[in-house]
């Protein structure tokens, strides 16, 4: 194996160890996810609001950023949210749930 990949390899181990690479455990809510998503994304962090709505069947995940930020959030033709979206739903699938982003504009 070359260096490049034992490189690439110590780092997913060390990833791995600090409980993922985005420093999320695996019992984290779904609304620590978008919380910690959409605060990356924006100028402003401190304007981000992030409110889960649990049912038997589904959650509703509801994303409020600062109104500067919004174009930051849905991205070019919806593609960033729509990534967010996928994420929401992976990581729901994990625990057979359904799940929704709701990005509400003020």
């Amino acid at each position: 194996m070359d260096q490049e990949g034992r490189k690439a390899d110590a780092d997913r181990g060390q990833a791995h160890e600090a409980g993922g690479s985005c420093g999320l455990n695996a019992n984290a809510s779904l609304r620590e996810l978008v919380e910690f998503l959409a605060r990356n994304l924006v100028t402003h962090p401190e304007s981000v609001e992030v409110h889960e709505t649990v049912t038997e069947n589904a959650t509703t995940i509801e994303l409020r950023v600062h109104k500067e930020d919004l174009g930051r959030v849905i991205g070019k033709q919806g593609r960033t949210a729509k990534s967010l979206r996928t994420i929401v739903n992976a990581a729901a699938s994990r625990t057979n749930h359904k799940a929704a982003l709701e990005i509400i504009e003020e």
